[in-house]
């Protein structure tokens, strides 16, 4: 990577951690671009970004897609709770975890819930061997998590106004996830760029 290269991408990644605020920029991307198995069990979907103008950059798309990813959790958690699974906070494992905090606090705030980071750098590893030790029949799973299962002290919190205003953008990303991804719906999607430009002028002021 030349010199000149590195500096534009750290100005870059300055620029995406620090000066973004939620719902700015006006860019929405929907997270099928693999696909979609959960909720919709449909491999034939794409994904789509949707609200880029001229003037949108890389780092607002980059940060867009870190929220689709969200946005698709929250879809996840959602269709659990409307069959009784209450969720009340969620666990996280693996380096995003760990080395990201603009990720885990977008995931936070969008999840509506609060986000812990599992102590282990080895979850799979430490999970097998859970596992393994409890067909002994020694002891149970339960008894096993409470001793070796131990968390970070770092706990990322919803920000009450973050939420608000991803609760309108998960309006139009659910939209669009009805609308491409379901074959009953039919209701218009003109209004949806429409929606995008009306949060970003209402937080850019």
């Amino acid at each position: 990577m030349s010199a000149r290269h590195q500096q534009f991408s750290q100005r870059r990644a300055i620029r995406y951690d620090l000066d973004l605020e939620n719902g700015q920029y006006c860019v929405l991307v929907e997270s099928s671009s693999n696909g979609n198995r959960t909720i919709l069990t449909d491999v034939r979907l794409s994904g789509m970004i949707l609200g880029q103008t001229l003037h949108t950059e890389a780092h607002e798309i980059y940060r867009a897609l870190i929220e689709a990813t969200a946005f698709g959790a929250l879809t996840i958690i959602n269709r659990m709770e409307e069959y009784g699974i209450k969720i009340d906070e969620v666990v996280n494992t693996g380096g995003l975890a760990v080395k990201n905090d603009t990720l885990m606090q977008i995931y936070a705030d969008i999840l509506g819930r609060p986000l812990r980071v599992a102590a282990s750098d080895q979850t799979c590893a430490l999970g097998a061997a859970i596992f393994g030790a409890a067909c002994g029949g020694e002891v149970s799973i339960a008894e096993i998590q409470a001793n070796c299962c131990k968390m970070r002290d770092v706990e990322y919190t919803p920000i009450p106004e973050n939420e608000v205003v991803y609760s309108e953008l998960y309006r139009i990303y659910k939209t669009l996830h009805d609308a491409f991804g379901t074959a009953d719906w039919s209701e218009s999607l003109g209004h949806v760029m429409k929606d995008l430009i009306n949060i970003r002028q209402q937080q850019r002021g």
